[in-house]
């Protein structure tokens, strides 16, 4: 039987199968289900910059409307650092999850500035967390911020939080890079230990009934994976990092076909939210069966069997490929 016991960022994992940030990772019976029926770890879901200054905004404001004049009144609130403002309900879960949960939890943070989770990133290492995954998560709006400046502010980000952190730092990307080798380039040089590729991006639609914009979140499909499977076997056998893949594994086989591409771990979101935790058991049996029917002993065996680097035909994953496909097309 093929053993499915892989390593990620010096943590080892039972399997591959990881129980990506989301809401659903606020539910302690849930995780004990997924975990039950085979993930090997859990990101927690993220913990957004713009939270944590709307509410340390939000406190000041309570604190300034409720101050009387008397002296004696001032000491019925608290001083403002006695909120959570954001971190301390986060603190909490993590050591909840951390201390119910046989398999490492992984704090996710999603910021844009380089100062503001330095010392977020000390408190989740405190915390327990076996691992910090840094979202990075931004939208160019700006006609004067070209790409290298928005990349460049990327990069200081993870900088300052691998400084802080005294745990490994995960870094999941978007696929909007114009070269994404390069970037990873300086993921490496901040000393990062690990990448996902890819984060899912918002995309609003909009209601002509009512003339607005909608914000609803759709479930990924299988339909996306090819995307991160083309970007993971171009990366893999190429960077020290480690790779995970996220968006698009519904199935065993969208698991194996990320391993085969060098993913050293699939996270799951949309599959759980639609079917449920104990979908888990699937995704980590159906991973088994394929390789086994491959004739992979292990995950490690399989790993990046098709990158760019290993695959019997590498010009598959290049330009040329492309050409070659338009080629061959013809109406049926």
């Amino acid at each position: 039987m093929t053993e499915l016991a892989t390593e990620w960022v010096g943590l080892r994992l039972p399997t591959p199968i990881v129980v990506g940030a989301s809401p659903l990772t606020d539910d302690l019976n849930a995780l004990r289900r997924c975990v039950s029926c085979g993930a090997g770890a859990v990101v927690m879901r993220s913990l957004f910059e713009e939270q944590i200054v709307a509410e340390q905004l939000a406190a000041h404001r309570f604190i300034d409307s409720h101050v009387d004049t008397d002296a004696e009144a001032r000491t019925f609130l608290p001083d403002s650092h006695v909120f959570g403002l954001g971190s301390a309900p986060y603190l909490a879960l993590l050591r909840k999850l951390r201390d119910a949960l046989d398999v490492p939890v992984i704090a996710s943070l999603n910021g844009s500035s380089p100062g503001g989770w330095v010392e977020l990133a000390r408190e989740l290492a405190g915390a327990g967390a076996a691992a910090i995954e840094l979202n990075l998560y931004d939208i160019a709006t700006s006609f004067t911020e070209s790409g290298a400046d928005l990349e460049a502010r990327q990069l200081a980000v993870v900088d300052s939080v691998v400084r802080a952190a005294e745990v490994p730092v995960i870094v999941k990307l978007s696929p909007f890079y114009s070269s994404l080798p390069a970037f990873i380039r300086g993921i490496e040089r901040a000393e990062a230990r690990a990448v996902v590729l890819f984060n899912r991006f918002y995309q609003p639609d909009v209601d002509l009934e009512a003339l607005d914009v909608t914000r609803e979140v759709s479930f990924s499909t299988s339909a996306e994976l090819p995307l991160r499977l083309h970007a993971c076997g171009l990366l893999s056998g190429r960077t020290p990092l480690h790779l995970g893949i996220s968006g698009g594994v519904h199935s065993g086989d969208d698991a194996a076909k990320a391993i085969l591409c060098g993913a050293h771990v699939v996270q799951v979101v949309s599959s759980l939210l639609q079917h449920g935790p104990d979908h888990v058991r699937g995704l980590v049996d159906g991973l088994r069966a394929r390789l086994h029917r491959l004739g992979y002993r292990s995950v490690e065996e399989a790993l990046g069997a098709l990158s760019l680097d290993r695959a019997p035909d590498p010009h598959a994953w290049e330009r040329l490929n492309y050409a070659r496909l338009l080629q061959s097309w013809e109406p049926r």
